[in-house]
């Protein structure tokens, strides 16, 4: 698909914000027949828009009541190095989130875990078989913004 309209964002945004209305209601939210919206849907599905859907799980209900922010500086940056250092990371569960980042760090990653010895378990783990300038843990006290839906009405 070479362009999105107006039409097709408001899909993408009814959606993002929950992607558990059905056809019908999803149709009727963004003022279409549901045949014509569900034509639009696998098109943008297609076209590499939507990419799945997920549920928003309450970590903390289940037990990962701590969330940390890992800074990470290395001093090896060949493409090698960073590939085996990406399928480490993505072995590793606690790791939700990971980001080659510019600045003063390499790589920031967002982890979720069982308290403090749960961290360190993870930290342990993380640092086997890797060199690192610097590792470094920021704790999170409260989520002010999370899983923030994106205003796509912006892009219209």
């Amino acid at each position: 698909m070479s362009k999105i309209d107006e039409i097709d964002i408001r899909i993408l945004d009814v959606l993002q914000r929950d992607a558990n209305l059905s056809q019908r209601e999803l149709a009727e939210r963004v003022g279409l027949s549901q045949n014509a919206c569900w034509r639009r849907l696998q098109r943008l599905q297609g076209a590499g828009y939507v990419q799945g859907t997920r549920t928003l799980v309450d970590l903390s209900a289940l037990g990962l009541d701590l969330t940390v922010f890992v800074m990470i500086r290395t001093r090896n940056h060949s493409r090698d190095w960073a590939e085996r250092f990406a399928r480490h990371v993505a072995s590793l569960p606690e790791a939700i989130d990971c980001h080659r980042i510019g600045g003063d760090w390499d790589y920031m990653l967002k982890v979720a875990t069982r308290g403090m010895a749960g961290y360190d378990r993870f930290y342990q783990r993380l640092i086997t078989g890797f060199e690192f300038d610097t590792v470094t843990g920021l704790f999170s006290m409260e989520a002010i913004l999370e899983n923030r839906a994106v205003d796509l009405q912006r892009l219209v």
